[in-house]
């Protein structure tokens, strides 16, 4: 029989015997919508490919909201550094064994890297600050907001005073929050206040990315995989576990320098771990 090239396309795409087709075009010819109603189905494009179409989730909605609004109000910037994560690493595994004895968690590196952010925004204040109109609200206490990838997506509850918090507290905090996200118990309150936030792309592999300003936030950090690289060491080549960081800041509230400077700040803690924090 008879067709167009575009229901001959998707009959040869999907291997339908032309000679089974009812065709509605002049003379009987097979049309595309003939094709589409002998396989039952609509998600067949005009080049003949096979689609699946899928409401976006309420959730999803907000947050591509949430998005666009936040690139058309802030004036997002990104600085990146690296660090040597080999103290940090050291640490753990020297200290791991009794943290679990003493605290019933285990020492990861979220704990230590919210510990570094609360350090660096000692060292530069103004990143713990947002936009009110034409106000600047600069918060005396680090609520940091800490990322957890859910079914539903990400969601980022909130380390409240985490400055007052020892690293055990932090581990058990997040674990808490992990929990309550992931079985859908999240309550508004664990999700609102927070004064900066933190994301791990590296749990997924990411080598580097620019993390996206959880509004009215003025900064957030990346963290990211930790890959074992070749850097230069008092004039020698040496092999090191390094960590890209990432820290995309609001330039309205926050310049160039400081960013720069907390980001150095971070990078500085993270390679010369205070042994003190093992408590």
């Amino acid at each position: 029989k008879k067709s167009t090239p575009l229901a001959s396309s998707i009959i040869s795409k999907n291997d339908i015997a032309s000679v089974n087709l009812s065709g509605s075009g002049n003379s009987g010819k097979i049309m595309k919508d003939d094709v589409l109603s002998a396989l039952n189905k609509e998600n067949i494009d005009e080049q003949g490919r096979m689609i699946t179409k899928s409401k976006l989730s309420s959730l999803r909605r907000k947050i591509a909201t949430r998005l666009v609004t936040v690139k058309n109000e802030t004036a997002m910037l990104t600085t990146f550094n690296e660090a040597d994560m080999s103290q940090i690493i050291d640490l753990r595994k020297t200290h791991q064994e009794k943290f679990i004895e003493a605290h019933g968690v285990k020492l990861g590196y979220m704990s230590l890297f919210v510990k570094a952010v609360v350090h660096a925004i000692e060292t530069v204040p103004n990143v713990n600050a947002a936009i009110d109109g034409n106000d600047i609200i600069l918060y005396d206490k680090p609520h940091i907001g800490v990322a957890i990838s859910t079914e539903k997506g990400l969601v980022v509850p909130v380390i409240r005073n985490a400055n007052d918090l020892s690293l055990a507290d932090i581990e058990k905090a997040i674990i808490k929050h992990a929990e309550k996200a992931r079985s859908g118990n999240v309550e508004l309150n664990d999700l609102t206040g927070g004064t900066f936030s933190i994301t791990n792309g590296g749990i997924f592999g990411s080598m580097m990315s620019t993390p996206i300003l959880n509004p009215p936030q003025s900064g957030i950090l990346g963290m990211h995989t930790i890959q074992e690289r070749p850097v230069a060491l008092n004039g020698q080549v040496v092999i090191r576990p390094m960590m890209y960081l990432a820290l995309t800041y609001d330039h309205r509230i926050v310049d160039g320098r400081e960013a720069v400077t907390f980001l150095v700040a971070i990078n500085e803690f993270i390679e010369n771990p205070n042994l003190n924090l093992i408590d």
